[in-house]
């Protein structure tokens, strides 16, 4: 487990389980090219490795989750999910410790454990998520009429316990919303700042590393296709600027890692 220290502040990845997906189901090549991502290889049946879980972000006198996996029903036979909660009691947080929980987005396997047996999981925790996404999922028409109930029951018991946001927002402090749509309508990533310091949490708008060193490889579960690739492409250049560090939802572990520029080309590294 890879904890990420910003400042004061403490970043601590935590597993609800994991996904093998053919590397199709992931993300694609625009120019048909294989897969070659030594940082994320594929197995012997050609899948990918997609972790699945939380980031534990303990910033002043806040605990916030960044996400809540998939949670303990088996929504694919490609996921082994449910640890989440006994993973976080090896971090010494219980369900009521936290304070806040924010999403990236509302897909099925990121809302998972927002409550158990029709009650919160985290009885203490405000919940907030940008507006667009609650549209799409929760009160518009469904967009996935086999997901989209499960993510509408998961949420439904702690729906009275929802901000929502539509714009940039330092929701507490020391955690930035930053809207970044494409993979879906409300789409946001989280930027950890503390004493000059800053790590990203970048939800779905990145699935695999190769997304990020060649434009090439794109998404291939994003609503808007355009919006997400150009959305990528923006973050991809300010994590080569800053050197910031940045962790996608489902790397490996939920690993960190960073972009660097060698020999003229941007290449990543893990944190």
């Amino acid at each position: 487990m890879g904890i990420m220290r910003v400042g004061s502040a403490t970043v601590i990845p935590v597993l609800d389980g994991t996904a093998r997906l053919p590397i199709e189901h992931a993300a694609a090549n625009s120019a048909g090219a294989p897969w070659s991502c030594h940082h994320q290889p594929l197995d012997a049946q050609g899948r990918i490795r997609m972790d699945i879980g939380t980031f534990v972000v303990k910033v002043g006198d806040r605990t916030v989750l960044v996400d809540l996996g998939v949670g303990s029903e088996q929504i694919h036979e490609a996921f082994v999910t449910g640890g989440l909660i006994a993973n976080l009691s090896r971090t010494d947080v219980a369900p009521e410790d936290v304070t806040d929980v924010v999403f990236t987005h509302l897909h099925v396997d990121h809302v998972g454990w927002a409550s158990r047996r029709d009650a919160p999981t985290f009885p203490n925790a405000t919940y907030r998520v940008h507006a667009a996404d609650w549209e799409h999922f929760v009160t518009g028409p469904l967009a996935d009429p086999v997901l989209d109930p499960l993510v509408r029951a998961h949420l439904a018991p702690v729906a009275d316990r929802f901000e929502l946001f539509d714009a940039e927002d330092e929701l507490v402090p020391g955690l930035i919303a930053r809207p970044a749509p494409g993979h879906t309508p409300g789409t946001s990533i989280f930027v950890v700042a503390d004493a000059g310091e800053r790590a990203l949490l970048l939800g779905d708008v990145v699935h695999t590393a190769a997304e990020l060193t060649d434009p090439e490889w794109e998404g291939v579960a994003d609503v808007d296709t355009a919006a997400a690739n150009a959305m990528r492409a923006r973050i991809a250049e300010e994590l080569e600027r800053t050197g910031d560090p940045f962790a996608p939802a489902h790397f490996p572990e939920l690993a960190f890692g960073r972009l660097v520029t060698r020999d003229g080309l941007r290449q990543f590294a893990w944190a």
